[in-house]
């Protein structure tokens, strides 16, 4: 309960000090990081890519869904939350990277993940920042492969849509606000 507590804290104030970073006013709930999840085959997944990771709610759920051997890269822009996640997560499989998501590939060695978890606020990001890293999303995902994303409205569906042939979306109602959930993939034509 203490942690929850000084995550809590800790996320609100990543988001007084960079609100349009941040984006949210609290971490999202477990049961909405277990319902977006719930829509990738992370166990089956070798290469999982978190962007967003913040406190690391996410986070711990898909290191105890990922198999030994898979990797987890978690990109977290603020670097309290990132030496955070490091402390937290003493995980062979979890690598933090402290830097914007826009600068994801140069991270991933080439390589595309079978999973990209997104908690990233794309309504409260710039308008120029949002379109590249909306942009890199697909490049990021590998041939069958999945984005989770997770958003306060459906506002960006249409944006999701653009970029992707298949998006499946769901609401999370346990979560304040209710979450809504994008399962984003390439079917091929």
């Amino acid at each position: 309960m203490r942690q929850h507590l000084t995550d809590r804290l800790r996320f609100l104030l990543a988001f007084l000090a960079h609100p349009r970073q941040v984006g949210a006013v609290l971490p999202t709930s477990h049961a909405a990081v277990r319902d977006m999840l719930d829509m990738a085959d992370i166990p089956g997944a070798q290469l999982v890519v978190e962007l967003g990771a913040g406190t690391g709610v996410q986070t711990g759920e898909i290191l105890a869904r990922l198999k030994p051997g898979a990797r987890l890269v978690a990109v977290e822009i603020d670097p309290r939350l990132a030496q955070l996640l490091e402390e937290r997560y003493a995980d062979r499989r979890l690598t933090v990277i402290r830097d914007s998501a826009e600068h994801l590939q140069a991270y991933l060695d080439g390589q595309q993940a079978d999973v990209v978890v997104s908690a990233l606020p794309y309504t409260s990001l710039e308008p120029g920042l949002r379109r590249r890293i909306l942009d890199a999303l697909p490049e990021a995902v590998a041939p069958g492969g999945v984005a989770l994303v997770i958003q306060y409205s459906p506002l960006m569906e249409r944006e999701l849509r653009r970029r992707f042939t298949c998006v499946r979306r769901r609401i999370s109602p346990w979560n304040v606000p209710p979450a809504f959930l994008f399962a984003c993939s390439q079917v091929a034509a």
